[in-house]
């Protein structure tokens, strides 16, 4: 297991679990079957209503915890965590995150002021952003002189967003990527399944080795013991420089497959 240290002087597991669109009900399981792999880094959100389910699953103080503030809260940041704290059983987050930057709502700067304090006072030990462009991450920084630790970004091989990649790494931000394996046609593309037929690995683990190979935090979600397992083996998958730039070629600017952030 690699970590990777933020611009804050803490280390974050490079490889996590992503819980997304696994219900309440159904995750506790599955985070306690990442754990048992070796899992150590968590990733939820309020929005995916299933806070305390992952609380539940959580039995290790050690494991690094992630959740995120939803736009319809950006006045009201910290009674947001408060509430995402009671269901998740803690008295803080290792990583808290603006969702989205909502521009339209025209409070995300206020709510990364909020975060800057919250994680003053103990809360939130890490803060950080999801889905910013380098606009949106300009304003909260000449807002606050704060860099964000993190900004998670819809990242897969067929939408890199390389400027933002870019402007990450220039500001010592480290870029986490979800929806780390795109679509389903994804993991079908030819230039995947012959990279991955020659190593002998799954299309998954060659796209996950990519996103490691790349330095980029990754947290694909996985809601069953054998993916989850493969996910967690994907660590021991190694590229060539040639894989990876076979993959680096795949980039589609038009490849987005979530909301595009200057308009949600």
């Amino acid at each position: 297991m690699t970590d990777l240290t933020l611009n804050d002087g803490r280390t974050m597991p490079q490889l996590g679990l992503g819980t997304y669109q696994i219900p309440d009900s159904q995750v506790a399981p599955v985070v306690r079957a990442g754990l048992d792999l070796g899992f150590r880094l968590v990733d939820t959100a309020a929005l995916y209503h299933n806070e305390r389910g992952v609380g539940e699953g959580l039995a290790h103080d050690d494991v690094w915890l992630t959740t995120k503030l939803w736009h319809d809260r950006h006045g009201d940041a910290a009674g947001a965590l408060d509430e995402s704290l009671a269901l998740l059983g803690r008295d803080h987050v290792d990583l808290y995150l603006i969702h989205w930057p909502h521009p339209a709502g025209g409070q995300f700067v206020d709510a990364w002021k909020a975060l800057v304090a919250l994680r003053d006072a103990g809360k939130a030990r890490s803060i950080g952003v999801s889905n910013f462009l380098p606009e949106h991450l300009d304003a909260i920084i000449a807002s606050t002189g704060v860099t964000p630790a993190v900004n998670q970004i819809e990242l897969h091989p067929t939408f890199q967003q390389r400027d933002v990649q870019a402007y990450n790494s220039d500001h010592g931000i480290v870029t986490q990527s979800w929806s780390p394996l795109g679509q389903g046609e994804t993991l079908k593309d030819e230039r995947i399944t012959r990279i991955a037929e020659r190593i002998g690995a799954t299309p998954a683990q060659v796209i996950i080795a990519w996103h490691l190979a790349k330095g980029l935090s990754v947290i694909p979600k996985a809601a069953d013991p054998a993916h989850l397992e493969s996910n967690w083996r994907a660590q021991e998958v190694s590229l060539s420089a040639e894989d990876v730039a076979a993959i680096d070629a795949m980039d589609d600017p038009k490849g987005r497959m979530g909301p595009n952030p200057r308009e949600l």
